[in-house]
């Protein structure tokens, strides 16, 4: 197994946590699990009302079923939506071809992956204000699991059929769900992260004014 890197420096953690999409199948301990689901719930949330929910998912019969549903959003919606498209700025076209082969793979074998969390909310369907109170915590998990040596990534790809995966993993009506995060040992290596440069994004006091910095 990976070693731990507690005391990696947090800008490193950040510039190397890359979606890991392949993942071993080798059990996550219990203590890494809650010390993610710690970092969780550290993350700031409107009001600090704290009303998220995190459904910790192990059941290898829930996980197929999700999964299913996964693979079927994957090769029927996202698949081809992506494979007809150019690759994003600043990405070689074999950079995006590892990445689509990477995301193939993940569709194919998420219900492998030995440990699931869901970050839930209460309410009606989600909106940039619910999701501002969920996606750090989301985040800070992701930042956990790459400092205790685990692979992630954030997916939303199962929406496609938010109904149905919904009821598979049992929440009641009037809670949903905002990602799943399929969490393991990795198959490779993490980061860097490749991005594009901040001259292409960032601006300074007024739209496409570029930033000085």
């Amino acid at each position: 197994m990976p070693e731990e890197n507690h005391g990696a420096d947090l800008f490193e953690i950040i510039q190397t946590t890359r979606s890991m999409r392949r993942l071993k199948t080798d059990p996550v301990p219990e203590d890494l699990t809650r010390k993610i689901l710690d970092a969780g719930v550290c993350a700031p949330s409107g009001g600090n009302m704290q009303r998220w929910r995190f459904l910790v998912i192990r059941d290898p019969q829930v996980k197929q079923t999700v999964g299913a549903y996964y693979k079927r959003a994957w090769d029927d919606v996202v698949a081809p939506r992506y494979r007809g498209g150019e690759p994003a700025l600043g990405t070689s076209p074999q950079r995006f071809q590892r990445m689509l082969d990477a995301a193939e793979h993940l569709a194919a074998h998420i219900h492998e992956a030995p440990l699931w969390i869901v970050p839930c909310l209460q309410g009606d369907a989600p909106t940039r204000t619910s999701g501002s109170s969920i996606y750090p915590a989301v985040q800070n998990m992701l930042l956990a699991a790459r400092a205790l040596g685990l692979g992630a990534t954030l997916t939303t790809l199962y929406l496609n059929f938010e109904k149905e995966v919904e009821a598979a993993l049992g929440l009641p009506a009037d809670w949903h769900s905002y990602a799943i995060l399929p969490i393991g040992y990795p198959v490779g290596r993490f980061g860097p992260v490749r991005r594009v440069a901040l001259a292409d994004v960032v601006f300074e006091d007024r739209w496409e004014q570029r930033y000085g910095g």
